[in-house]
């Protein structure tokens, strides 16, 4: 299967999909008692670097983040699930969208509750882009 075959970058995407759960325990709360933000977009982040190394198996730099939304507040408590999925695929740089899913710990069920997307780029030894694959 060629790399230019979208069906090899389907595949990668699919394998390279990538989950973490956690609870938002006291320290990562704020004033308010939900989730901060902050600690939000460093798990959103981790997850999606993840995903990212996952994808092409190469060194990679956070390039930019975009289009972050908060719809819900998380409050201390709570289980979380980010999942990180490659939704763009370009010759030297990725896109990882990540959504937050909220879930009481005492009743079934989960929404998502936070989305953003995270941009990468691959670089080589030097720090210079080069390509996803070789």
């Amino acid at each position: 299967m060629s790399r230019h075959d979208p069906a090899f970058i389907e595949q990668k995407i699919a394998y390279s999909e990538s989950r973490i759960a956690k609870v938002v325990f006291p320290p990562t709360i704020n004033h308010h008692s939900t989730l901060f933000g902050g600690a939000a977009l460093a798990w959103m982040d981790e997850v999606s670097f993840i995903t990212a190394t996952r994808f092409c198996r190469k060194r990679l730099v956070t390039v930019s983040t975009e289009k972050i939304n908060f719809q819900t507040p998380i409050p201390s408590g709570s289980i979380v699930e980010l999942v990180g999925r490659v939704s763009r695929v370009g010759n030297t740089s990725l896109t990882v969208t990540v959504t937050v899913f909220l879930e009481s710990m005492y009743q079934d069920g989960s929404e998502a509750v936070i989305n953003g997307q995270f941009n990468f780029v691959a670089v080589d030894d030097n720090g210079k882009s080069t390509p996803l694959f070789d």
